[in-house]
């Protein structure tokens, strides 16, 4: 959404001052932007954490993975699959006619459960918060796919834009194919148009993709300069030793791409015909203390209806005993741990396959993942 779909004219009266003193403390600010309070009409009414479950924004494709016999198709698949996460985590989730808002930092040990209606589920867990990390699990048994990864923000000012590094990475495994195996590395993510009160994101940068089977992606993002290009842009470059010519994908990832090979291109993926399936959650009042929607549900309530005053009162509530509780640790010298992952070293998630990036990727190899992974405990 362009910044011009909004103006400062659409802030609430008696969110102006806030607003103003945000802005001039970004125009100042150096360090983690995370720690930043950020006011409350800029909100939105979810947390940080429901994020994850939006690599399952188009389940069918996850499922259809594993369904061809060729390790090429299987690729291409994965790589539609990938592209669909993009456009649901950075583009589809935002209703139409709003722009981008900021969501709630979840708090540690936060999660959030849903399933659709094809058997895929994920679980998610906030799984540390300083720095705040997110670990996600989606799996359909079904269809022997399983996808584990892990999700934090580094984030910064530049100019009139935030700029966000994406850490961490996730793995895609198909059971039912000798645990063939995916790694993805994240692109980062710009948010544009918070000086109009109406931020709207783009990705930027170049993420990867290797499999087991020896196909490898490098997947540039690029947005519209001011004479040509198109919004929301990507292009794939799909190599492996079977292939004579690189398979350039390309397109928009909230839309329509082709796929070409051997100078043949065809209809690749087009989004703007894919409806969004419901998640099915449990209703908050059955729902586990710690489970997203029923920890920020005053909060959420009172922004949806504009009642900012009470959504910050209430979000400050949480925060405050967050604070309690992480005291209370660190004077009874009590570590805590994750319920549904454990750390583990990276290569016991993707082997060999970083290590294959790195040496592929060249000096375009921007080096969010980490040494380290969040494994679920099965």
């Amino acid at each position: 959404m362009a910044s011009s779909d909004n103006t400062l004219e659409s802030i609430p009266a008696d969110q102006q001052g806030s607003f103003s003193s945000f802005l001039k403390t970004l125009a100042s600010f150096t360090g983690d932007l995370s720690a930043l309070t950020c006011p409350s009409f800029l909100l939105a009414p979810i947390s940080l954490l429901e994020y994850s479950s939006y690599w399952a924004d188009q389940p069918s494709l996850l499922s259809k993975i594993s369904e061809s016999d060729n390790a090429e198709e299987r690729f291409y698949a994965a790589v539609k699959w990938f592209i669909s996460a993009l456009n649901g985590s950075f583009s589809s989730r935002v209703p139409k006619g709003e722009w981008e808002k900021k969501p709630f930092n979840p708090i540690l040990g936060e999660q959030f459960h849903c399933e659709w209606q094809d058997k895929t589920r994920i679980v998610c867990e906030q799984v540390s918060h300083h720095p705040p990390v997110s670990g996600f699990y989606i799996e359909n048994k079904e269809a022997g796919v399983v996808v584990t990864g892990h999700d934090g923000q580094k984030t910064r000012f530049s100019g009139t834009q935030m700029l966000v590094d994406q850490i961490g990475y996730c793995t895609l495994k198909l059971t039912g194919r000798d645990d063939e195996t995916y790694l993805f590395t994240l692109p980062s993510v710009s948010v544009n148009g918070i000086w109009y009160a109406a931020p709207y994101v783009e990705l930027y940068g170049t993420s990867f993709i290797h499999s087991s089977t020896g196909y490898f992606a490098s997947i540039e993002y690029t947005t519209k300069g001011w004479i040509s290009g198109e919004v929301h842009h990507f292009k794939a470059t799909i190599t492996h030793d079977n292939l004579s010519t690189p398979t350039i994908i390309e397109g928009q990832w909230t839309g329509k791409s082709t796929l070409t090979k051997n100078k043949k291109t065809q209809d690749f993926l087009d989004l703007t015909t894919l409806e969004k399936p419901d998640q099915i959650v449990k209703p908050t009042e059955e729902q586990d203390p710690l489970e997203s929607r029923r920890i920020w549900k005053k909060v959420s309530e009172a922004l949806k209806v504009g009642d900012y005053a009470t959504a910050s009162a209430e979000k400050s509530a949480i925060e405050n005993q967050q604070r309690t509780l992480r005291k209370e640790r660190e004077q009874s010298n009590t570590i805590w741990t994750p319920h549904y992952f454990k750390a583990v070293e990276g290569k016991e998630i993707y082997g060999d396959l970083r290590e294959k990036i790195i040496a592929k990727a060249d000096s375009k190899f921007l080096d969010t993942m980490g040494e380290g992974g969040w494994m679920y405990k099965a």
